[in-house]
Formats: C-alpha cells, structure tokens, sequence
C-alpha cells in the first residue's frame, strides 16, 4: 500500500509505503542494522522484538526507489498508537524524509481509529519530534543505553 507519493523541492520525489514484501522488509531490516546496531551500537538481541512480527513497518523510498528511512507503529491502547524504531540514514537526514514517515504514522493511526501517538524519543531526536507537534510526557529513562523520553502528540481528524 503507497502511504504517499510527491514531489519536494530540493529531494525529488519520494514515497513512503507500508511494508508488505520479503524484500521490503530486508530493505527495513538493512536501515535498522545501519542507523541502530552499527551507527548507535545497540545490541542486536535488543533491536529485534516480538513487535516486529506484529506490528505495521513503514519504508521511504528516495526518488530512484531506495530505501531510506523506515520506522513501525502498532496499536497501544484504546485510543493510541506507538511510534517505534524510527530511522533515517546517517547522510540522508534533514531533508524531509523523516518528515514524510511521521506524517505516515499519522495516517496510519487515524486509520486504525487511534487520535494520539506515543514514541520513546532518543533525546538527541527530541527537537526534531517538538518540531511535528510532539510534547514531552515522561522524565528521561534509558532504553538499550540511550537516553529518551516518552513524548506524545494528539493528531487531527481529516
């Protein structure tokens, strides 16, 4: 399923879709190992969960159909969604794909009847999730040696 296909100045096009193929999930797989386990050092065993299995990926392709960020929701409760393992290739941030996915994520929940979105925010990341409406709801805590915080954002009906 294509979450969404434009075009932006300055990135050409990009798609976002949601992962539904051996292939798109090695490409999923292949983002996570680069950005979580070699770039941050997080444990293998730690970046792999029951989860994954279950839960919704989501896969941004740049403008040649390469694989570039990706991240995971699944529901929470009632009324939220979790945000989770949200990632961007090292050289390929800032330029709006991050951007894309969340909005994803957004569609995504509102689809699954959930109005609010719930994420472990790395504290590095912090500024990028404030930027997208995001609000700080918990004290820091660690989570695979990494400080975070649980930040969270009521979205729109559309």
């Amino acid at each position: 399923m294509v979450m969404c296909k434009y075009v932006e100045r300055g990135i050409g096009q990009m798609t976002v879709i949601q992962v539904n193929t051996a292939e798109q999930r090695r490409a999923v797989r292949w983002i996570r190992e680069r950005v979580f386990v070699e770039e941050q050092g997080v444990p293998r065993e730690l970046e792999y969960d029951e989860h994954d299995a279950t839960a919704i990926h989501l896969l941004v392709l740049d403008e040649n159909g390469r694989p570039v960020a990706t991240g995971r929701t699944r529901p929470y409760d009632e009324d939220k969604m979790k945000v989770e393992r949200v990632a961007t290739i090292a050289a390929l941030r800032g330029k709006g794909f991050g951007y894309e996915l969340m909005s994803a994520m957004e569609r995504v929940a509102r689809r699954e009847g959930r109005m609010i979105l719930t994420l472990g925010a790395q504290v590095q990341a912090i500024p990028f999730y404030e930027r997208l409406g995001y609000s700080i709801v918990s004290e820091e805590f660690e989570d695979a040696g990494i400080p975070h915080r649980t930040m969270e954002k009521r979205i729109e009906e559309n």
